[in-house]
């Protein structure tokens, strides 16, 4: 899918700065099921869902690495998800609505899913959905772009796909004329983008092997 999003996130290449924070991630799995936690999954959801821009950066990293915890998501391998890009391939716009909208309500915070929905809002002038999804988009990705600075392996970005990987990589505007090297480490890979001496580290999580 990624190579039919290119010039789509132009779009969304401009994002503020903000305070890069450690993520905790054996913190975010206990506090997603945790009642008393301020980051309890159905608190987060909720905002998510209603309000996006009222989920700070802590929140929006809880709920975007938390989904690595659910049993629930929507891999871009399930034919439900194979459907809704075929629909997308053919630009049948208003059945990427409708099959994207299932696959919005059982795996909401799922990037690959966000970006059918906004390219098929879009194409039906849609504004209202469109910017209320491009809220969370924004949201969720900010959370993504705040777990580093890319420097280092300590420093990785983390993400939680290669789709997601690629969306990062389009948000830094790291284009083709890097190359990539890949190392495996515990519980994900480093996958390392150089140019002219200059390094990006990436760490795409593998929590479920």
């Amino acid at each position: 899918m990624k190579c039919h999003f290119v010039l789509f996130m132009v779009l969304f290449s401009v994002f503020g700065f903000s305070q890069k924070s450690k993520v905790d991630l054996k913190s975010i799995e206990k506090s997603l099921t945790d009642p008393n936690s301020p980051y309890k999954y159905e608190k987060l959801i909720f905002k998510y869902k209603g309000y996006p821009k009222s989920l700070d950066s802590i929140e929006a990293q809880y709920l975007y690495y938390g989904r690595n915890f659910r049993d629930d998501k929507v891999s871009t391998a399930d034919d439900s998800f194979k459907n809704l890009a075929e629909a997308f391939k053919q630009e049948n716009f208003e059945e990427c609505i409708k099959q994207g909208k299932v696959l919005y309500g059982k795996d909401p915070t799922n990037l690959d899913v966000l970006l059918v929905l906004l390219r098929a809002y879009d194409s039906q002038k849609d504004g209202s959905n469109f910017m209320h999804h491009l809220s969370q988009f924004r949201t969720l990705t900010e959370g993504m772009k705040n777990s580093g600075d890319g420097t280092s392996e300590k420093t990785a970005y983390l993400v939680n796909s290669v789709g997601d990987e690629y969306i990062l990589l389009n948000i830094l505007n790291i284009g083709k004329d890097y190359v990539r090297g890949s190392q495996p480490t515990k519980d994900g890979m480093f996958d390392i983008w150089e140019k002219d001496g200059r390094k990006l580290y990436i760490k795409i999580l593998y929590l479920d092997l």
